[in-house]
Formats: structure tokens, C-alpha cells, sequence
């Protein structure tokens, strides 16, 4: 196909509300010798693109201005070091930036094929929470077959991917929502438990729910003042896995609970981090994930649909929090 020299993108001139998401007009990117050039079909919206439009997010150099951290669509080009891909592949990719637009770079080792007969619009919501959640429940978190996880937001777009991996891989899960509309959302999705944090002590619940055992582990998305209640219900040995604070970066911990319960507190940020180590958790996705999209096991759970032109929309959806799932653009 012949590639344009320009393209539609969403690139803010400077932060600030939803309306500053409007289309304009970019060049169409280059691949680098280990890159591939993919024609978007759709991407995936995620918090992190919110707080990039509030000037809130600061970017790794060399990172597109472009938001947009998935995409799913066709390659069309690739670079002279990709042996994998081929012009005509599907594939959905975790990128640095870039991804509301018509065209989109991607390291080739950070793309995976676009599960069969799976629609593009929910392909384009897999990369960045299921990078995100493997990498921090599986490795960071060291998740067992048969133990406890606590999930906040349980019905993000985080949060269902950590209730759809707790089921895979034999965890029992207990999640947090902000309404009981969505903790039966959260139960439906695969949680053993929904707790309704406006309504509800979820510390004393976890606690009451595992007959003050606590969970082995914790997904913590909202930091601040939660951290504490969160080891507060956390079993000897746990682990606390830190990856947003929506509620502030600081929080007041007890040490001596801290040691007394031997508990690990740790976290990370994925994008970052080197296209090495990203890879890598491709290829586990690859093959220990993919297979059960594949099989029927596990299914994508897309929240609604906007064309490109309405991102504007798509974030006020976000920021609204009403959502359970991917939020995704429709590009082409």
C-alpha cells in the first residue's frame, strides 16, 4: 500500500483539559532498522494519557508528543533488522507515545499477533494492562497458585485484566469499586469478593473475608492514604505492589507492622523501562497468555468505542470513572 507523508493525530500543543484533544495533521513516523510501522486500526486509552494532556506525566526522551501508549492495526512497513513481521501482519503493540494516530512506530519485539478473529478494538486494549499486570502480580508481586490478591479499581481497565490473570493463574481475588453496580461487575469479571470502598472499611473486610489471615498480595493503583490500610490486611509475607497514586505519592507507614509481618513493599513504572525488558514480557504474554485469548478462556473486556476525532470524549469518560474496561479509539 502507499504510506502517506502525513497523517491525523492527536498531539496537544499544550496541557490541559479534554478539549485540547483535537485532530491535527503530523508526519507520518519512520521505522528505526528494529522498528515496524503499523496503519492504526485502533488504541487503547489509558490514566497515564490523562495525565500526559494535564502536563502531569513527564515523557522518556525521544518519546512521541503524540498520546497514546497501544495500538492494534496492520504492518506496512518494517525496518532492515525485523525478521518476524511482514507487511499485512495484525499485531497490537505496547509503544512509548504515538498511538492516537493514523500511523504508529512500534519496537518490533514489543508487538504480538492480534489474537484469531479477535476485532481491533479490542486487541488495541491489551498491551498496556497486560504488560503492566504480568509484570507487576507475576514477577514484581511473585504471585502463587492459591494465594490472596487485593485489586483496587476492579473495574479499570487494570483492574479487570488483574481479575482476568488472578482467575488464569489460581488466584483468589478480592477487589474494591467505587459502587455496588461495580462490584457486581467486578464479580462477574472473576473476583471471589467486590467490596464497595464508599460504603465499606475495606481493610476490616479483607480481614473479615479471609478470617484475619489478609491477603498475600496487594495491586495498589491509589497510594496515599491507602497504603496503610493495605498493610493493615496484608498476611505474613506479603507483598505490596505499587503502580499509580491517584491519591498522592506519600503515605505514613508503620514500620514495625512492616517487620513484624516480614512484608515487601515495592512497585514500578513500565514505560521507562528498557525495550529489552519489555520484550521479554511480551514473549511470556505470548506464550502463557495469548494461548487462553485464543482458547476461548479469556476475553477482552472493551468498555465503549470513540472515533479519534472524539478523544476529547474518550477522556472525559475516563475521568469520569464509569467505565468497566478498555476505553478505546476507533482510528481507521
Amino acid at each position: 500500500m502507499t504510506i502517506p507523508s502525513h497523517m491525523t493525530a492527536i498531539d496537544p500543543a499544550a496541557p490541559g483539559g479534554p478539549e485540547v484533544l483535537i485532530p491535527v495533521s503530523r508526519p507520518v513516523p519512520q521505522p528505526s532498522p528494529s522498528e515496524v510501522l503499523v496503519r492504526v486500526a485502533a488504541a487503547g486509552v489509558n490514566r497515564p494519557d490523562v495525565l500526559q494532556r494535564l502536563g502531569l506525566y513527564p515523557m522518556p526522551p525521544g518519546t512521541p508528543t503524540i498520546i497514546g501508549l497501544e495500538i492494534a492495526g496492520t504492518v506496512v512497513a518494517v525496518g532492515s533488522e525485523v525478521t518476524r513481521w511482514r507487511p499485512g501482519d495484525a499485531v497490537c503493540a505496547l509503544v512509548a507515545g504515538g498511538g492516537y494516530a493514523e500511523y504508529c512506530t512500534a519496537p518490533d519485539g514489543q508487538c504480538l499477533p492480534v489474537p484469531g478473529g479477535m476485532a481491533m478494538t479490542d486487541a488495541a486494549g491489551l498491551p498496556e494492562t497486560w504488560f503492566t499486570v504480568w509484570s507487576n502480580v507475576m514477577d514484581r508481586g511473585r504471585a502463587r497458585p492459591g494465594e490472596t490478591i487485593l485489586i483496587h479499581g476492579g473495574t479499570s481497565g487494570i483492574g479487570i485484566t488483574a481479575l482476568q490473570l488472578a482467575k488464569e493463574v489460581g488466584l483468589t481475588a478480592i477487589a474494591t469499586c467505587g459502587s455496588d453496580k461495580k462490584c457486581a461487575a467486578a464479580v462477574a469479571h472473576g473476583a471471589a469478593h467486590a467490596i464497595n470502598y464508599k460504603t465499606q472499611d475495606f481493610s476490616a473486610e479483607v480481614l473479615a473475608l479471609t478470617g484475619g489471615k489478609g491477603v498475600d498480595l496487594v495491586l495498589d493503583m491509589v497510594g496515599g492514604d491507602y497504603v496503610p490500610k493495605n498493610i493493615a490486611c496484608m498476611a505474613d509475607d506479603a507483598r505490596h505492589v505499587s503502580i499509580a497514586f491517584q491519591r498522592g505519592p506519600t503515605a505514613e507507614v508503620n514500620l514495625a507492622l512492616v517487620m513484624r509481618k516480614r512484608l515487601v513493599l515495592t512497585g514500578s513504572m513500565l514505560r521507562p523501562r528498557p525495550i529489552a525488558f519489555k520484550t521479554a514480557i511480551a514473549e511470556t504474554l505470548e506464550g502463557v497468555i495469548w494461548p487462553a485469548f485464543e482458547a476461548g478462556r479469556l476475553t477482552p473486556v472493551t468498555d465503549m468505542v470513540f472515533p479519534l476525532a472524539e478523544a476529547a470524549a474518550a477522556h472525559e469518560r475516563m475521568e469520569a470513572g464509569t467505565h468497566v474496561g478498555k476505553i478505546v479509539l476507533q482510528v481507521s
